[in-house]
């Protein structure tokens, strides 16, 4: 110091040094992942593998995309955070680029980190906007483990460790409109429902069914709530809900948006956001610049309507491919666009296994059922390479 004066020497209540390491939360690959290409990855030996999963659909455009990387490393010399009590060019870009996807009725956005935090708003919004406290979600449904989106989500494997959950949130069979409309009553502030479940299996409703939704909660003063964390630009078109001609009132997106980096973000209705008082909800690292310059290169990527109608055929070519095999296990391949699942007549988990084996990473979506998230940008002999690779296991496994 400049006045001579010795600085004391910080003590510490306990030696440093002891080991850390993770709550055992996931299930392990046995694995350590090192960098990735496109739509490969490789692990610490130079083990290559087909990425089929990206991280739970997250990187959707592949691993280390240019024009992404290139976005990432210009704001991250210029400025990686803001407080959105700040504007900042990365932020309104996005906005800009995000509403060129949106309907214009989708007028009013809050950021977060992730999908489990923008059903978290989305929740919350729905309470303020209706004054009432009931929540209609489906059976199978996946929304978060958050304690407001586990409320909605459906798994007991997630809910009843931390039982009570959300009061008024219930639950009714998917694809059952039915079973919806009797659950409606005045209590209902909201309908939350995925397009095509993701971790339920990839279950693709009947056509209506969206609308038939749509409509029930419009007769009942109800929101509705579309989350598209995991459908949003994978099944054949930018946002799934638009294949039946409905407007939600709010719209959650993640995963994809960002190819990588976290960001959630949570859109309603003008007469959604008057009611959300200000300063009730929000979050340190929502809408940082970083997140920001990499969501608009990503969304510029995905701007080009030929990637969408490129999934959507090579989807229904995987589909055709898969039955084409003859595999007496397989009980049914479904999906739409590139977000596809192969069911199968026993467990799943030997079989995602030996495609492990054999350099192929894919997920589970309930027991019986393998998930496929692949790149967007996937081509037809990667696929393959997938398909292959299945066909390989399950007679592996007999």
């Amino acid at each position: 110091m400049g006045d001579g004066v010795t600085p004391p020497t910080l003590t510490l209540p306990h030696k440093g040094g002891g080991k850390l390491s993770p709550i055992p939360l996931h299930a392990d690959r046995g694995i350590s992942l090192v960098r990735g290409e496109g739509c490969y990855l490789w692990d610490e030996q130079g083990q290559r593998y087909l990425d089929l999963m990206t991280n739970y659909g997250v990187n959707l455009l592949g691993h280390a995309h240019p024009k992404v990387n290139a976005a990432i490393d210009r704001q991250a010399s210029l400025l990686t955070n803001a407080h959105q009590s700040f504007d900042t060019p990365a932020r309104q870009e996005f906005l800009d680029t995000l509403a060129g996807f949106l309907p214009p009725s989708l007028s009013r956005i809050s950021f977060a980190n992730s999908g489990a935090e923008a059903v978290e708003a989305a929740l919350k919004y729905t309470r303020v906007a209706t004054g009432r406290t009931g929540i209609l979600a489906t059976h199978r449904a996946y929304h978060g483990r958050t304690f407001g989106a586990l409320s909605t989500t459906s798994d007991a494997k997630y809910r009843d460790p931390f039982m009570p959950m959300l009061e008024g949130a219930r639950h009714v069979p998917f694809d059952n409109l039915p079973a919806m409309a009797d659950a409606m009553d005045e209590s209902i502030a909201a309908v939350i429902i995925e397009p095509i479940q993701g971790e339920g299996g990839i279950r693709v409703p009947a056509d209506g069914y969206l609308k038939g939704i749509r409509e029930l909660c419009s007769a009942q003063g109800a929101l509705l709530i579309c989350d598209e964390i995991q459908t949003g630009f994978r099944t054949g078109a930018p946002l799934a809900f638009t294949r039946e001609g409905i407007v939600p009132d709010i719209l959650c997106l993640s995963k994809s948006i960002a190819n990588g980096l976290p960001i959630g973000v949570t859109v309603v209705t003008d007469a959604v956001s008057d009611r959300v008082p200000k300063g009730s909800h929000g979050g340190t690292f929502s809408g940082n610049p970083l997140v920001c310059a990499a969501g608009v290169a990503t969304l510029q990527v995905l701007a080009d309507e030929r990637i969408h109608s490129q999934a959507a055929e090579k989807g229904a070519r995987f589909q055709q491919r898969v039955r084409e095999l003859g595999l007496s296990q397989l009980r049914e391949v479904r999906g739409r666009g590139l977000m596809l699942a192969v069911e199968l007549k026993k467990p799943a988990t030997p079989v995602i296994k030996a495609m492990q084996e054999r350099g192929v990473l894919v997920l589970p979506g309930g027991g019986t059922v393998i998930r496929f998230l692949p790149s967007i940008l996937i081509d037809d002999s990667q696929l393959d390479e997938g398909i292959d690779a299945l066909a390989a296991a399950v007679r592996q496994v007999g």
